[in-house]
């Protein structure tokens, strides 16, 4: 007799057939079967004194950072340049590591980078330069706007010490 429970043995089986298949015809059935997360990259833009660059999205109520999602086979760093240019049509130099925010709930992977300008100076007068970002402005840390839950993350994870992933906290 068999100690193995029936299930178990059926597992073994499928999982001995797993093997034997080619690898892209593995990563086909984790990613059809396994579940799915979306990546993003974040990115907060710090001018003179600190300010923190903000907009607000057509589709959104509360004020965010610029980013969006990575295009297939496109690192976070360069979809953080990226989305910068394209929502405030900024240059910007990402400053140190990134962090990683989890947030399991919505199954979503995010990139955050702190940034600043590309240039020396004055901070420049921003203006969208998207048709889904509806408004652009600078803020003082101290009097910040309702801001996205994802953008609340995203800054609590550039603050915290921790140098590994951060999970998002739901309210």
């Amino acid at each position: 007799m068999n100690p193995l429970p029936l299930r178990w043995r059926l597992h073994r089986v499928v999982l001995r057939g797993y093997r034997r298949l080619p690898v892209s015809a593995r990563r086909f059935l984790v990613r059809r079967a396994g579940p799915t997360f979306s990546a993003g990259s974040i990115v907060l833009i710090e001018g003179e004194g600190g300010r923190v660059l903000l907009l607000r999205q057509s589709y959104r109520r509360n004020w965010g950072l610029p980013g969006g999602l990575l295009a297939r086979r496109e690192s976070p760093q360069d979809a953080a340049l990226r989305e910068v240019r394209e929502e405030v049509g900024l240059d910007v130099e990402l400053v140190g590591p990134g962090r990683l925010v989890i947030d399991p709930v919505a199954r979503r992977l995010d990139f955050v980078f702190r940034a600043r300008l590309g240039l020396p100076g004055p901070v420049p007068v921003v203006r969208p330069t998207s048709a889904e970002i509806v408004e652009v402005r600078w803020f003082d840390r101290d009097a910040l706007p309702a801001l996205q839950a994802e953008t609340e993350a995203a800054m609590a994870a550039l603050e915290g010490p921790e140098p590994g992933p951060v999970v998002a906290r739901r309210r």
